[in-house]
């Protein structure tokens, strides 16, 4: 049975190194240190809604892990919610379980306008999978300037 759960601080031992395999995988462009990692995990567990976390979990296991966070996006008028981060243990994927998290969070957030993520296009399967769930590219590039 799948299901999907708030993430709690007791389930730090499990999600931590599922979050260093994601920072190891192709979906990512770069590493992130530990630090921020373990800081990225206190932030989705505290009441702060700034980051919300979530664990997938199959008959009762945690199979996958993912963060969302919300901001105001001008350009469509609303509230925006980003895909952070989702990650699925190798044994999980291909079960439906991403389309599932994805499915779950689009219907029960009402509120958002627009949702958004950062995929590779490199990331074939991922890609294909965004695409069959209505997302497309958009035409313009990003830039950071990091503290």
């Amino acid at each position: 049975m799948f299901t999907i759960e708030k993430m709690t601080e007791e389930m730090r031992p499990e999600v931590l190194p599922m979050v260093d395999e994601f920072y190891q995988s192709d979906a990512v462009s770069h590493g992130v240190e530990q630090e921020i990692r373990e800081r990225t995990f206190a932030d989705a567990v505290s009441p702060d809604p700034a980051l919300e976390g979530y664990v997938l979990k199959e008959d009762g296991r945690i199979i996958g892990f993912a963060y969302v966070t919300v901001f105001y996006a001008c350009e469509v008028g609303g509230r925006c919610l980003m895909f952070e981060e989702l990650y699925l243990k190798e044994e999980a994927r291909g079960k439906g379980y991403g389309s599932r998290f994805f499915e779950m969070v689009m219907k029960e957030r009402t509120e958002i306008r627009r949702f958004r993520l950062e995929v590779s296009k490199a990331n074939e399967k991922a890609v294909r999978l965004y695409r069959r769930l209505g997302f497309e590219f958009l035409d313009y590039d990003q830039m950071v300037l990091d503290r």
